[in-house]
């Protein structure tokens, strides 16, 4: 029996309508923006023609406001949304919010769904979701800030690093150490913060290498560092359960990271066309740079690289479809698509040569802040450290590395 990689029409005809969108409305937008025109105009106004269109929340069931897609019609729709910094933001599935939406969505009750989660389905509020710690790096489970029960509330303290996008959100979604005493993955708890709340103190979003415009802060580009204080929590706001943080985190970290490589195939895509469109009109020598043999390797490289890339997503896509485990290949395509971006990136940076190293193009601001991508979510030293793990266990339960290689993909 054949392998069967035919999109159903129904997926196909959503990615066309936002290929469309993006590139009709999206990356028009962007030159808007550089014009001068007020980002929350632009912004109010792509939703609003997203929204006529149907085009809203992907992710999220109909019941629920959002258009009920599965993983695989999914998976191709964010593919198309990462060609634009605006796109994403457009149909309210931009990161951090997207996971968060979807783990109160799960997790929640109906208070909080109802208190919390529609005003972010609507767009009309932002979240951030803050579980890293300096002190605690990768390593989610040495985090230090606590909550202590105290009646009908909870009291919390500590700080957080990183908090992306806490400088324009609304409500923060802040995990906290509730007992110590519990086996490790049990100790930690989440909580529903309202924002802005005096416990809760943006000190500053931490300058990293990534080129800033004047948008970046506003778009919630930044990463905060947070100090929290006699931090004030209802008992109401406890989300999912005491003991069960590090789960949710888990749970909301696996999207986070399929979704970064979604949007990264998008980004590599749009720079390897930029590329082509280069190499395809500047001569050098009396020759197009695109009839030299060398150029072409170039651009076959970048090719193969998104050929497995894409392969990668839909196929994990498909497990997503079936319910099946999609853990360990989620984090062999984490590592990949983090450094394909980077590679192809950086591809199209060198054929454009002193124009790629300058901000006349998007390629070099894109460069900066992709380097970002082989560290948040989790580095990929750490996912290498599992990979490498379950390639010993195949090795020891079945006598041959295959089924940790892709040996069983079906």
């Amino acid at each position: 029996m054949a392998v069967d990689f035919e999109i159903p029409e129904d997926a196909k005809a959503i990615r066309q309508k936002v290929r469309e969108f993006v590139h009709s409305e999206c990356i028009p937008a962007e030159k808007r923006l550089l014009d001068g025109e007020p980002y929350k105009e632009v912004l109010a106004e792509l939703r609003q023609k997203a929204r006529a269109q149907g085009l809203w929340c992907p992710f999220i069931p109909k019941e629920w406001g959002g258009m009920g897609l599965g993983p695989l019609a999914n998976a191709l729709v964010q593919m198309e949304l990462g060609e634009s910094y605006l796109g994403a933001l457009a149909l309210n599935t931009q990161g951090p919010d997207d996971a968060t939406m979807l783990t109160i969505l799960t997790y929640g009750t109906d208070y909080q769904k109802e208190k919390f989660l529609k005003p972010l389905l609507n767009g009309e509020k932002r979240v951030c979701y803050s579980m890293t710690e300096r002190a605690a790096g990768s390593d989610a489970t040495g985090m230090k800030t606590t909550a202590v029960r105290d009646g009908d509330n909870w009291i919390l303290n500590g700080e957080k690093w990183f908090s992306s996008a806490a400088s324009v959100a609304d409500i923060a979604v802040v995990m906290a150490k509730t007992d110590p005493d519990a086996p490790r993955h049990q100790q930690f708890s989440t909580f529903i913060v309202e924002l802005p709340n005096p416990g809760y103190r943006i000190i500053r979003d931490i300058p990293t290498m990534a080129v800033e415009g004047p948008l970046t802060h506003i778009l919630g580009g930044g990463h905060a560092e947070v100090k929290i204080e006699n931090l004030v929590v209802p008992h109401e706001n406890l989300l999912g359960g005491q003991g069960n943080g590090f789960t949710m985190g888990q749970h909301r970290l696996a999207y986070g990271r399929l979704r970064h490589g979604m949007h990264n195939v998008a980004m590599a895509q749009r720079a390897l066309d930029m590329a082509v469109a280069h190499v395809t009109q500047r001569e050098t020598f009396g020759r197009l740079l695109a009839d030299r043999q060398g150029v072409q390797w170039m651009l076959a490289d970048c090719a193969s690289e998104l050929y497995i890339a894409r392969l990668m997503l839909l196929h994990i896509a498909y497990k997503a479809e079936k319910g099946l485990d999609i853990r360990h290949e989620n984090g062999i395509a984490k590592v990949f698509l983090a450094n394909m971006v980077h590679k192809v990136v950086d591809t199209a940076i060198q054929l454009h040569g002193a124009l790629g190293y300058s901000l006349d193009t998007p390629l070099a601001r894109w460069y900066t802040s992709i380097r970002s991508q082989r560290l948040v979510d989790g580095p990929d030293e750490v996912h290498r450290w599992t990979t490498g793990r379950n390639v010993i266990k195949a090795y020891r339960e079945h006598g041959t590395t295959a089924p940790a290689c892709g040996g069983d993909l079906l």
